[in-house]
């Protein structure tokens, strides 16, 4: 094993040292502020903002850290979406860098014999690699809109990659879960299992290889990743799955023009109202922008604040179980469908569609509304009833912002924890599995093809009020993080939590399934009886939901920025000091 390691650049060494100390997941200043879920990659943004750099340098420097650190929810072998508020431009933009299919793709990429596959098998594949975008979408961030290169902000994670990092229990417990899937690739297990485990926590890894692909991009710019040697590597990786002795998996069909044609797209931002604060959220393909709107939209018709809790979270509920059918009904690339977008977000819709909550009583699996007749009556459209296709919950965001006003909401990912499993040898990065994001069989909007970028839930989220930066709020989570975004919004402007409070309240994520996900510990609790009592009901194994980072404004000028304070090991929030 260790001689297989070296061969592929990956571990130099692992040793043990001490625990890291504990992060701070609450932080206020004057100047420019970071929330991540790495103690290492908000070092690295408070780095890029002490030497000058501005949010959007930041932004990429603490990403690439956590690309690191945190290896399988993010890194350069996916893509993600970026919300940016230009301060001196006074309006928000958006990058939207996600995966697209290869040109090989067909609707039936993931069928056998005319049926689906199975869907851990169709992950740990070759087959399930969508063409990287985190790079090109990292250039076009700094070449648009940052004031550094890829010298200067990748320069934190190449230190970090090099010197290395502590494996956490949080760090043990995801390459524990994912044991399975690791062993089956060569260099996979080389870089994070010792004898087909986990490596323990408390352990030392540096990973040359990340270190070396970013070296080459610092040097080579967005071209060394998507012409040279790096996209050779992932070409023959994603066709040829470096696997373990003995084990098949289904090989991609991806080739050089794949990633030499790649492009990022500059959209405008998906804007909504809700009570007085203008949101900005991400447009398709991410449908995360538009049913956080939808939902907070049918939202805005009741008088939260003057209900009991228990009534105002029922209602939460309702509303997200609406939303979803929606959702899955229409949304998808809009490239490649015509989404009913403007009817979807118009206020009358959401009045329609508030008809049918009831009050005092949990409903049943909903069906898909007809947003059509609020756009072009012509249309004729009789909708089905869509079942929530799984969707990994495995992802990151962070948020930063700078001493001159500027804000950047960033979500990126590889899809599962540990996207397809494969370490692309050499350059120790994992490649995503974001192709298993579509449906697997159709009629859908969201079936594979050639070009095409997989619908996504991720939801970063930038609000004005007065037409300045009043919060920001993302997660992870998958399609949880669309009611994790929707419920932290709740929390913060109709029940008036702080913000810490409100990212660490229990999680309730109706996605309209028959039963409603929460995390351990709220079963039992007052607040899940006091649903009860409307009929709702929960799935049988709670599960942690998201990590979210947040980042709010204050009226006196101050800037706060909060993480998780529980889940996912804690996270880490830091603000500039004065005289920076």
């Amino acid at each position: 094993m260790r001689e297989l390691a070296l061969a592929c650049g990956l571990v130099l060494s692992i040793v043990l040292q001490a625990p890291a100390a504990a992060k701070t997941p609450l932080a206020t200043g004057t100047g420019g502020a970071v929330a991540t879920i790495s103690e290492q990659a908000s070092h690295a943004a408070l780095a890029i903002l002490n030497k000058g750099g501005n949010a959007i340098d930041a932004a990429v420097a603490a990403a690439a850290t956590l690309g690191v650190t945190d290896p399988f929810s993010c890194g350069i072998g996916g893509g993600g979406f970026m919300l940016i508020y230009l301060a001196k431009d006074k309006r928000v933009i958006t990058i939207d860098h996600r995966e697209t299919a290869p040109a090989s793709a067909t609707p039936a990429v993931f069928q056998s014999d005319g049926k689906p596959v199975d869907y851990d098998t169709a992950i740990a594949s070759g087959a399930a690699v969508g063409v990287p975008g985190t790079v090109r979408g990292w250039h076009e961030a700094l070449t648009r809109y940052g004031s550094m290169d890829f010298r200067q902000v990748l320069a934190p994670a190449i230190d970090v990659a090099t010197r290395g990092f502590t494996v956490t229990d949080n760090f043990h417990h995801l390459t524990a879960g994912n044991e399975k899937k690791f062993q089956l690739f060569a260099p996979t297990s080389a870089l994070y299992l010792r004898n087909g485990k986990a490596l323990p926590a408390g352990t030392l890894v540096r990973n040359p290889g990340m270190a070396k692909a970013y070296r080459e991009i610092a040097a080579g710019g967005v071209k060394a990743f998507y012409e040279g040697p790096i996209a050779r590597a992932i070409v023959d990786t994603v066709n040829r799955p470096p696997v373990a002795a003995g084990v098949r998996v289904a090989p991609g069909r991806m080739t050089l023009a794949d990633l030499a044609n790649y492009e990022a797209r500059i959209r405008r931002p998906l804007h909504s109202t809700y009570r007085g604060y203008d949101i900005y959220g991400m447009p398709l393909p991410s449908s995360g922008g538009a049913t956080v709107a939808h939902a907070l939209n049918i939202l805005e018709g009741y008088d939260l604040k003057a209900m009991p809790r228990a009534q105002a979270e029922h209602l939460y509920i309702e509303a997200s179980r609406l939303a979803f059918a929606d959702r899955n009904a229409y949304l998808a690339d809009p490239e490649y469908v015509d989404a009913p977008l403007a009817g979807l977000l118009s206020k009358e819709f959401a009045a329609q569609r508030r008809k049918l909550v009831k009050q005092r009583a949990a409903s049943s699996v909903a069906a898909a509304g007809d947003p059509y007749i609020y756009q072009d009556p012509s249309v004729p459209l009789r909708p089905h009833v869509h079942r929530l296709h799984p969707e990994s919950a495995h992802t990151t965001h962070l948020a930063v912002s700078d001493k001159d006003g500027n804000v950047v909401a960033y979500t990126f990912t590889i899809e599962s924890w540990g996207g397809s499993g494969i370490v692309v040898p050499g350059y120790g990065f994992l490649l995503n599995n974001e192709l298993t994001d579509f449906d697997f069989s159709g009629p859908h909007p969201n079936v594979p093809e050639a070009g095409k970028r997989p619908r996504s839930s991720m939801a970063p989220t930038i609000a004005l009020k007065d037409g300045k930066p009043a919060f920001s709020i993302g997660s992870p989570g998958g399609s949880t993080i669309i009611t994790t975004v929707l419920q932290t919004i709740v929390n913060y402007v109709d029940f008036g939590m702080s913000m810490d409070q409100a990212l660490d309240a229990p999680r309730i994520s109706e996605r309209n399934g028959a039963a409603t996900a929460i995390e351990p510990g709220f079963p039992g609790s007052p607040q899940a009886r006091a649903l009860e009592g409307f009929g709702h009901r929960w799935e049988a194994a709670p599960e942690e939901i998201g990590a979210a980072n947040a980042l709010v404004f204050n009226p006196d000028g101050t800037v706060t920025a909060v993480s998780e304070g529980k889940r996912h090991g804690v996270g880490s929030a830091l603000v500039q000091k004065r005289g920076h």
